[in-house]
């Protein structure tokens, strides 16, 4: 399939600079630096059109602020990101720009992404207003049947966010993002902040839009049950680095980095029998000062002196792709 998205060596550091009290206090002996936090290392991959590639990770390793960064919503430090060809780094392209407008993001608290002091019909509808996708006076009947669209009462369109349950919020986003006709929709743990029945409303309908709309989705989770159901492909990442990729199939059958199988051994399992709970040793290390060579492994039970001296190359085989150095001579 063709490349809708590429991504080729993004990374992002967030540096803090010292103020002015820092700066005296550092003169005067203080042992004050400036820090930079890398957030996102090096990341590659693609995402073909009409696919949903599932983004999974520990919390803090990366996964939003990539999806920001897709989205337009944060600069990128290093690297590029393509949408159908075209750059969407570019700030200064007007066709950059153009191709933005067929991203867009659903976030994962719907409460705190909403305006609360605007009408559900403004919320969802001025965006396509300001890019001319509809008059002001057509408004109503625009953000109307997106309502439909999403499952909600075009009723409630003059009511205001705090008046409806967390999962019409999530529509009420949903529908918000879908008013400026994207193409590619990312959805930030979209489902997280749901109930356990909500989100099973909500997954059915990102399923349907995919269908009617022809979408393709980037879907951040760290819920491994929701990505097998819904992702085509699942991309890993540890500590603002891509560990792993594959065909969902694939990596839930025989994953392949260490972590990835760590991750993986955490599911639940119907049939499965008896198991004993076991978390991934250890602690993420902080992106201040991650570790030397892989990321990986001071959690590693397979880490050997290679690991701890080298960056793992990406190897590719079909369309499996591992960083790891025991797929690559070893980690001695």
């Amino acid at each position: 399939m063709t490349a809708m998205l590429e991504l080729h060596g993004v990374s992002r550091r967030f540096e803090k600079k010292l103020d002015g009290v820092e700066r005296l206090a550092r003169r005067l002996g203080a042992d004050l630096r400036e820090t930079c936090v890398n957030a996102v290392d090096g990341a590659s991959f693609t995402v073909a059109r009409g696919e949903v590639v599932g983004l999974v990770g520990e919390s803090g390793c990366g996964k939003s602020t990539l999806g920001r960064m897709v989205a337009g919503l944060l600069p990128v430090s290093d690297g590029t990101i393509r949408f159908e060809g075209v750059d969407v780094t570019d700030t200064k392209s007007a066709q950059a720009r153009e191709k933005r407008l067929r991203i867009q993001m659903i976030f994962q608290d719907p409460m705190s992404s909403l305006n609360p002091r605007m009408k559900v019909q403004d919320i969802i509808g001025e965006a396509a207003v300001h890019h001319g996708l509809t008059s002001r006076a057509d408004m109503p009947a625009y953000v109307a049947g997106l309502m439909e669209k999403v499952g909600l009462d075009p009723a409630y369109a003059q009511r205001y966010p705090h008046q409806f349950s967390g999962g019409q919020r999530q529509r009420i986003g949903i529908a918000r993002a879908l008013a400026v006709q994207p193409e590619f929709l990312i959805c930030d743990e979209s489902i997280a902040a749901l109930d356990v029945s909500i989100q099973a409303q909500v997954i059915n309908l990102f399923q349907d839009l995919r269908r009617d709309l022809d979408l393709t989705y980037l879907f951040i989770s760290h819920d491994l049950g929701v990505v097998e159901h819904i992702a085509d492909r699942v991309v890993v990442m540890y500590l603002g680095r891509i560990v792993e990729a594959a065909p969902t199939e694939a990596l839930f059958d025989a994953p392949r980095h260490p972590y990835t199988q760590a991750l993986l051994d955490q599911v639940p399992r119907l049939g499965a029998g008896r198991q004993e709970f076991r978390t991934v040793k250890g602690e993420i290390p902080s992106p201040l000062n991650p570790p030397p060579g892989c990321h990986f492994h001071p959690r590693c039970p397979m880490a050997g002196p290679r690991c701890r001296r080298e960056v793992p190359r990406t190897l590719t085989d079909g369309a499996h792709v591992t960083a790891c150095h025991l797929h690559d001579g070893g980690t001695e």
